[in-house]
This record gives C-alpha cells, structure tokens and sequence, in this order.
C-alpha cells in the first residue's frame, strides 16, 4: 500500500512539475508565474496541515506515518516549484531573497529532520539501553552517587587517594552531566574512547585492589556512556522541530504577504 502511495504521489509531482514547465516555455498567456505561485503556495500551505494532524492524533485521519512521507514529497516538490517560479536558485530583490533564505533553511531543517527520523531510530535501538528522556538527569544523578560512593569506599579500605584525586581531577567531569554531545549525534566514540585512555592512564599508578575498584568505576562510565547516547540523541529528535516549525512559520508569513503585494500591484 506504501509503495501505491508513493507511485500515485510521483505522478502527482510529475505532472504538476510538466504543467508548469510547459507554461513557463510557452508563455504567450502570461500566466505561468501565477500558476507557478499559486500551486507553490497552495503546495506550502498544505504542508502546514502536518503540524495540525499531528496536535490532533484523535481524529479520524490517515495513519502518521502516511502524513510524513506526503509531507516530505510535498516538501521537495515545493523546492522544485520554488525554482521554477524564481527562474533562478538565488532570486534579485532584498525582499524575495529573504523568502528565499527561509525557504531554504525551511528545507533544509526538514531534510535533517527527514535524516533523522531514519537514522537516530536505529542508533538508538543498537545502543542496548532503553532510557526515558525526562529521567536521564535522575539516572545520571544514581550513576554518579555510585561512582562517589566507591571512590569513598576505596580510599577507606586501600588507604590511597590516588582514586579519588584522578576522579577529582578528570572522571568527576565526565559523570556530572551528559558529555560529548556533538560527537554522540553524529554516532562517534569519542567518550568511549576518553574512559579507556583515563583508565589506562591510571592503572600503572594503582594497587590490585584499587583496580577492582577502578573496574567497576568503569562499567559504571560505559552505562553513562549509553545514557549520554540516548540524550543527544533523543535531544535532537525532540528539539529540531523548535527550529524548523518558526522558520517554516516564518517563510509562510512573508510568502503570504508576497501574495498580498502581486495581488495589489498586479490586478
């Protein structure tokens, strides 16, 4: 049924693509930036009704995930009308350069977004750790007690400090809050990668009993590790539509003012 959907949609965008392309070579009639512009803004308009279904889940309507995938063939068929009625990637003029910027950056924070929604699913699935979003600040804040808890027990029972000062010093750090944010969104290892080199750099200076202590210290920065995963993650999910709705917002206020002004001047 998805794949009917989206043959029946392709069509849809060919044939509107060929009635446009057609005007703007034969345009004897004058009309092809009208009709150019009317079904960019109709197209634009309708891409709004994404947002309105998805505040209103309880009614009647197609299923999300049909939602999305007209929403994004809406969205780059609305940049293919987009250049065809500028006739040109970067328009002339203050004023339709702007609609421009935000139409573009409308785009593009809806391709990231369109990335993802495929991407991130997977990444967080292959993490092996489930984690609920508003909870992530109070399981880090467990993760850390235990953490402070064992360098406490350690320097009571080993009588070294050694522990406690490198965690003092650098892994304190690493479990007050979630780190490596940038490098997690894009899938990196980085704070995988800076455990072991702590704890490489502090094993040579630590008795046996001390690296047992370390050892759970450890297993303790790899769950921390997942937890951060799931926050940057879950972060740029929840977050890219505050972003991406304004500009969208934005780019419609001056497209209906740009309608407001050829209705004017041209009629």
């Amino acid at each position: 049924m998805r794949r009917i959907f989206g043959y029946i949609s392709l069509a849809f965008i060919f044939f509107i693509l060929i009635s446009v392309w057609t005007l703007k070579i034969d345009n004897s009639l004058g009309y092809s930036e009208f009709v150019s512009g009317g079904a960019l803004f109709f197209i634009i308009s309708f891409l709004f009704l994404f947002n309105i279904r998805k505040r209103l889940p309880f009614l009647p309507l197609w299923p999300a995930h049909k939602w999305f995938l007209l929403h994004t063939i809406m969205g780059f068929l609305a940049l293919l009308l987009f250049w065809l009625h500028a006739g040109s990637l970067w328009p002339k003029g203050l004023y339709v350069q702007i609609l421009a910027s935000l139409f573009y950056l409308t785009t593009l924070s809806g391709i990231v977004g369109l990335i993802m929604e495929k991407i991130y699913p997977n990444l967080l699935t292959r993490i092996g750790l489930e984690c609920i979003y508003e909870r992530i600040p109070h399981d880090i804040a467990k993760i850390r007690k235990k953490s402070e808890k064992l360098i406490l027990e350690c320097t009571e029972k080993t009588g070294s400090d050694t522990l406690a000062k490198h965690y003092l010093e650098t892994l304190g750090w690493f479990f007050q809050r979630p780190r490596f944010f940038i490098n997690n969104i894009f899938g990196g290892r980085d704070s995988h990668n800076w455990i072991i080199q702590q704890c490489a750099i502090l094993e040579r200076f630590l008795n046996e009993a001390e690296r047992e202590y370390m050892k759970q210290i450890f297993t303790l920065a790899e769950i921390k590790i997942k937890i951060d995963h799931h926050y940057s993650l879950q972060t740029m999910l929840k977050n890219w539509l505050l972003i991406h709705i304004p500009l969208a917002a934005a780019a419609m206020v001056m497209a209906v003012w740009h309608l407001i002004v050829i209705q004017v001047y041209f009629n």
